[in-house]
């Protein structure tokens, strides 16, 4: 057995990782800085994370109710992590993905678990979502290097959104997970500067914010007519459904489940998986810091630029011209191109980090459904592949013709919240049935993790509610 090295923070891309084997051990680090190397699938989670909630929903929320739910950038973010860590533990104590262990969640239906089927359902959503995001991507562009006169015209923006979708599928047709970490861990601190950057910029305006705000911001409030875009930031800021899911195939393939082994019962493999889990703790909570405050502040944009200003309030595109504007206004035109080419950056990062994520899961389902042996690692990559060229390919398709992401994105968030019910169920119904209770965590952890699925499903029944009144003002 091998002691960790700086030169082993990566699982051998020739090696499955989804195969536990004696001969794949590692000892896990001891010390703190020997575990920060270690760390990786946080990055990708919140490259997935930092984009498409942050700069069209929390802005948008920010926009309408001022500082008045700045606490619900908190909440919506901490309290899912605990559903996101036991997850992972879940992955590195057996070596599954979660859709292999969604699908053995009972009761079953037709052979498969629910959960199964509603993650194929789910697909649906993760469209939705993704489409908006390309589409904003697309226009932040558009409106930095139009093609053909007119930022806003249908080809142009139809060409930035071909241009989005080539790059992304070129990015991933070697499906290595070395190269989704490193280009999420660049894009993920360059958009946390950037937007904090951004929050500061705005000192100099007239439209600064003080201590005070944040302090209003901090007491547990709800503004009358806001509840549908703050069960959207529920779903989509911090980690969602579908990054709580990804997570674990990312928790995998960086080789913490491999490294700590197959579970032979044994003192030695509890050590190790314990060693393994303590560092996966790390990583997810090291990213949840660096999401919250990016999160916080593409809030604080929207609550203090554009709540002041009624006429202002952004819907879909207008999130990025609006802010885009005012930047140029105050500062000058570099203010508002800087603008753009961060929000076009967020966005697009969030693409690129759900090319690969949404590729596993989509593989993952398909297998469960007997399109193709998952443990076959050859076939498995093939499916990816395939499917990681698909994918672009249909959010860029519905993205042309969708001409407001921010509804997408929305819709998408109310969606993502019934998902989480069923993440959370599964997850404490995994932990309880197939979790070694030797790796797992004392009763704090234990109430925390409840109080996170409690709230998630919580959030999910009111989403439900939400979109079932929708739906009969609709047809009623």
């Amino acid at each position: 057995m091998r002691a960790a090295t700086g030169q082993e923070t990566t699982f051998a891309k020739h090696k499955d990782p989804y195969i536990l084997d004696q001969a794949h051990i590692q000892e896990p680090p001891t010390r703190f800085g020997q575990r920060l190397k270690f760390l990786g699938p946080g990055m990708i989670t919140g490259a997935a994370v930092v984009g498409s909630g942050e700069l069209l929903t929390a802005t948008a929320l920010g926009a309408q109710v001022g500082f008045m739910l700045f606490w619900l950038v908190l909440v919506s973010t901490f309290v899912k992590v605990w559903v996101q860590v036991e997850l992972a533990r879940w992955s590195i104590s057996t070596g599954k993905a979660a859709i292999t262990g969604y699908n053995q969640v009972p009761p079953k239906i037709a052979g498969r678990g629910w959960m199964a089927w509603l993650v194929l359902f789910m697909f649906l959503q993760f469209l939705i979502g993704q489409a908006g995001v390309i589409g904003g991507a697309a226009l932040a562009f558009s409106m930095l290097f139009p093609i053909g006169g007119d930022p806003f015209s249908f080809m142009s923006i139809s060409l930035w959104v071909a241009i989005l979708v080539v790059i992304a599928i070129a990015i991933h047709l070697a499906n290595r997970y070395e190269i989704v970490e490193n280009i999420s861990t660049v894009l993920v601190m360059l958009v946390t500067l950037f937007a904090v950057a951004m929050v500061f910029l705005i000192q100099f305006t007239e439209y600064s914010w003080s201590l005070g705000d944040l302090g209003d911001g901090l007491r547990f409030q709800v503004a009358a007519g806001a509840m549908g875009v703050a069960l959207a930031m529920f779903g989509m800021t911090g980690v969602g459904a579908g990054e709580i899911t990804a997570y674990t195939y990312w928790v995998v393939e960086k080789g913490y489940a491999a490294w700590s082994g197959p579970n032979d019962g044994t003192q030695a493999w509890v050590d190790r998986a314990r060693g393994w889990i303590r560092v996966m703790k790390l990583d997810a909570w090291v990213s949840w810091i660096i999401y919250t405050i990016s999160t916080m502040a593409f809030y604080m944009l929207g609550a203090a630029v554009l709540h002041p200003q009624p006429d202002l309030r952004p819907k879909g595109n207008e999130v990025m011209t609006v802010i885009s504007s005012i930047f140029e206004t105050a500062v000058g035109q570099w203010g508002g191109v800087l603008f753009l080419i961060g929000a076009g950056v967020a966005l697009f990062k969030t693409i690129l980090a759900n090319v690969p994520s949404l590729g596993r899961q989509v593989a993952n389902t398909l297998a469960v459904f007997g399109a193709f042996d998952w443990t076959n690692m050859v076939t498995r990559d093939k499916w990816m592949k395939i499917i990681m060229v698909v994918l672009p390919i249909t959010w860029g398709t519905l993205a042309i013709f969708a001409a407001n992401p921010l509804e997408l994105v929305i819709i998408a968030g109310i969606l993502n919240a019934l998902f989480l019910i069923g993440v959370a169920i599964s997850t404490i119904y995994l932990s309880r049935t197939q979790t070694d209770p030797r790796v797992k965590d004392g009763s704090f952890f234990t109430v925390m993790l409840l109080i996170s699925a409690l709230s998630i499903i919580a959030v999910g029944v009111l989403s439900f509610r939400d979109v079932w009144t929708q739906i009969t003002n609709l047809f009623g």
